[in-house]
């Protein structure tokens, strides 16, 4: 573990969250990133038969190849062991090609990749996979974590799963979907009187005192690892979409992952597009991928505090009241900025903002000419692409991805309001050549 501010570097078991030199600061933690013995990993040779049935002893290739497509199959990348995770299909979400949403932002190549698919609905199960398995390999029987509802829902699922017990704090503003989520799976749920950064730090507070393991997202450097493997999964589709199109020129036998040229990731505390970046930054730096994407992270105006600090080239964002229709990425003081920073300044990408109504507005395009239903904050990453080709980033010619983060029945109410109630009609046919206008 190495502390992004001081550069401090801990041994495996010697800290649990964060660094001794900034441990208690609000958006200024002492943030530690994983990293593994990469040269080790690259020479490991695992021999898997391809579906040809030939042999290929590339550690590379063998992920691609993996007989199990889930969270697990990254396991020299993971901090767990696979036999810790929660008995439950994490990952092999869906990248989806999106040509009449491409031909609508005139663009040439768009995917989107549907993280509402994971077994809670959202991207976050990757991350709460990993903290229970965490959980238990460091005996700690209640894990705790506090969330506006998608994390909670997915430490709820995935604790049920391993029969361990979760206590969760959310704001009392948490979608009652959401919340329902978490009673039916049998988790301790207590809701704050006040923001997610209220609830944030009394989980804090309740797991120092009472021994619990601490789940929370821009505390746990371990949650970046899981949602890294979402980039692993998109540059793995992306090289087997290209394989069945004959055109893999590009990459040699031992480099089979693909990286797009942009991705764009809805952003609230920081967490996802961290791990995003970090999951195209060690396929390169194992020679498995030839490049690192431009990451562009989205985030509402009322909710803004990290695009302000990217905006303003500062370290540490500025605290914000947020106050975004996307309840998912609605962030006052955002925990895991530097993360996020990095993610954007590394890899030549930027920030974006959309306003609330653009937001909602991004639905209907990402589920009529798509085929994903997404929860607001899943719909943002598309309002950001839509302002970008307004600002002419992209280059038509890209590949592009979009990442849908959660599923929009996590969030019925925000897509009614664009929708509208559906007509009423007596039960004959009249009505019905009437209503259709035949």
């Amino acid at each position: 573990m190495r502390c992004l501010r001081c550069g401090r570097i801990y041994q495996p078991g010697t800290v649990d969250y964060v660094c001794s030199c900034r441990p208690n600061s609000g958006s200024d933690l002492g943030h530690l990133d994983a990293f593994y013995h990469y040269d080790a990993v690259s020479t490991i040779r695992t021999t898997l038969s391809d579906s040809s049935g030939s042999s290929n002893t590339s550690m590379g290739a063998a992920f691609s190849q993996f007989t199990t497509r889930t969270i697990e199959r990254w396991w020299p990348l993971l901090p767990v062991a696979p036999d810790s995770l929660p008995p439950l299909p994490v990952g092999d979400t869906p990248l989806l090609r999106a040509d009449r949403l491409a031909d609508a932002l005139g663009l040439r190549c768009l995917y989107i990749k549907d993280d509402g698919r994971n077994p809670s609905g959202s991207l976050k199960d990757r991350a709460s996979a990993i903290a229970v398995a965490r959980a238990r390999e460091t005996g700690r029987d209640v894990v705790a974590t506090a969330s506006t509802g998608n994390a909670a829902a997915a430490l709820a699922a995935m604790s049920a799963a391993a029969a361990h017990a979760s206590v969760i704090f959310v704001p009392r503003s948490a979608p009652q979907a959401k919340i329902a989520q978490l009673l039916v799976y049998g988790s301790q749920v207590l809701a704050v009187d006040g923001s997610y950064d209220d609830a944030f730090d009394l989980c804090v507070h309740a797991c120092s005192e009472f021994g619990w393991y601490n789940r929370n997202t821009g505390y746990n450097p371990f949650m970046t690892e899981g949602k890294k493997t979402v980039s692993f999964e998109i540059a793995a589709q992306l090289a087997e979409a290209k394989a069945a199109a004959g055109n893999m020129e590009t990459n040699s036998p031992n480099a089979p992952f693909v990286s797009p040229d942009s991705v764009f990731v809805p952003v609230g505390d920081g967490s996802i597009i961290g791990g995003v970046y970090k999951g195209f930054r060690e396929l390169k730096r194992l020679g498995w991928s030839d490049r690192v994407p431009r990451i562009f992270g989205v985030q509402s105006t009322a909710s803004a505090a990290i695009h302000n600090a990217w905006r303003d080239d500062l370290e540490v964002p500025l605290a914000v009241t947020a106050g975004t229709a996307a309840d998912s990425i609605s962030v006052n003081e955002p925990r895991d900025a530097a993360k996020a920073l990095r993610a954007v300044r590394a890899s030549g990408g930027a920030f974006l903002l959309v306003e609330d109504e653009s937001i909602l507005q991004a639905i209907l395009p990402l589920a009529r000419l798509g085929g994903v239903f997404a929860e607001p904050a899943g719909a943002t990453a598309l309002a950001g692409l839509q302002e970008a080709v307004h600002q002419d980033l992209i280059d038509p010619g890209e590949t592009v991805v979009v990442i849908s983060t959660g599923s929009g029945l996590k969030d019925v109410p925000a897509a009614m309001r664009i929708v509208g109630e559906p007509e009423v009609i007596p039960p004959s046919l009249d009505a019905v050549a009437e209503s259709l206008k035949m």
